[in-house]
This record gives structure tokens, sequence and C-alpha cells, in this order.
């Protein structure tokens, strides 16, 4: 007997190597890409330990739904149906912020690639594993896009908001915020309270990027 053929007791299949073998191997190499991609690119930058556990059980359930369907109709009617069901989702929730949807369009795609494509080898399936990390790699580095970091402000010095006074207005806020500000852009003014609404752009060393940037208020509690 083979040691890759199936195994059957009184008819009932027990126990296919083969395809044991190729779920292990392509379920590795799914979470290997998306292990990969989290870790290195999204964590980085947010530091967000709850949407890291996330990102990871969802690119789990997804190859696993994917994976054990029957028929290529159904893969690709299931996996356009979770595309809509995130889509609404992220209409319809305020608390998710848009990069972290963008990540899970991005992971949810990726881990149905890898869970349909039967017909393809490893090898041509690493091929668009690769192509993920990659564009991953290079729109979270600074060698395409370069990040400049921003925040809003509730400014009180509405007499530093004038366009011949800017100089002076990136000065004082410079100096109220310990921050580099390299550009200033004055949004909606309240002359009864003597306050502006100011959205700063700043150099970072880190480059880092952080939810709290496009924050107008705190949040409420669940």
């Amino acid at each position: 007997m083979s040691f890759l053929e199936p195994i059957t007791v009184m008819g009932v299949p027990v126990l296919d190597m083969r395809g044991l073998l190729e779920l292990v191997v392509r379920f590795a190499l799914n979470i290997l890409a998306v292990g990969s991609i989290v870790r290195f690119f999204y964590y980085p930058k947010s530091q967000r330990r709850d949407y890291y556990f996330t990102f990871i059980l969802i690119s789990v359930s997804i190859f696993m739904l994917v994976y054990y369907m029957e028929g290529a109709k159904l893969k690709v009617g299931a996996a356009l149906g979770l595309f809509a069901i995130f889509g609404i989702i992220r209409y319809r929730t305020e608390a998710v912020p848009i990069r972290e949807m963008t990540y899970l369009f991005f992971l949810v795609a990726l881990s149905v690639i890898n869970g349909m494509a039967e017909e393809m080898s490893i090898i041509e399936l690493l091929i668009p594993n690769l192509i993920f990390i990659l564009v991953a790699w290079l729109f979270e580095s600074s060698r395409l896009v370069r990040h400049v970091p921003s925040k809003y402000i509730c400014y009180d010095n509405i007499s530093l908001i004038t366009p011949e006074r800017r100089a002076d207005l990136i000065a004082d806020l410079k100096q109220r915020t310990g921050l580099n500000v390299i550009r200033v852009e004055v949004g909606t003014i309240d002359f009864l309270r003597d306050s502006a609404l100011l959205k700063i752009y700043y150099e970072d060393a880190e480059e880092k990027g952080s939810e709290m940037e496009d924050m107008l208020r705190l949040p409420r509690n669940n």
C-alpha cells in the first residue's frame, strides 16, 4: 500500500494523506503570508494587538471555509458574498478605521486565493502571495509615498490664523506642542469662543501612523 493512498474502513474514508498534505502545505503558506503582512507591515505602525488577533482569526476562518467548499462556482459566490458583507460593515461601522478595513479586505482576498486555487501547484501559488507581501511592503514603507503625520487641534489664539501671520502660527504651535510643524490648515472658526479647528502636519522621525491622528473628540465607551 502506498503511503499516499487513502485509508478506508468498511468503505468509509478515514485518512487521505495526499489531501491532508495539500491542506497542511496550503494552510502553512497562507498563515505564513498573512502573519508576515500583519506582523511586519501592519503592527509596527498601529501597535493594535486586538486587530492583530482579529486579522489572523478571520484569515484562518476564510481559508478553511473556502477550502472545504465543493465546486468552483460555490467558492466564487461565497468569496464575493464575504466581500459584500465586509463592505457593509465598513460603511455601517464608525469604530473601524479605514486602514484596518483595508488590511481586512487585503487579507481576506489573500486567504480566498489560497483556499480556492486547487489546480495550481504550490510554486504557482507562491507568486500571488509574494505579490501581496511586496505590495504591502512598498506602500507601508516610505519608498513610494512618504507618510506625513497630522493632528487636529482646537486652537485658542485666533489672532494668528490669518494668512499673513502663518509663520507666527506655526512657531506658536511648535512651541506649545513640541512637534516640528511644517504645515497648517485652518478649519472651522468660532469667534464667540475665540477658537478655531486646525489640522497640523508635522515631521516624525519614526514615521508611524496612529488612529489617534484623525480623532476630533474622545471616543465613547461602548
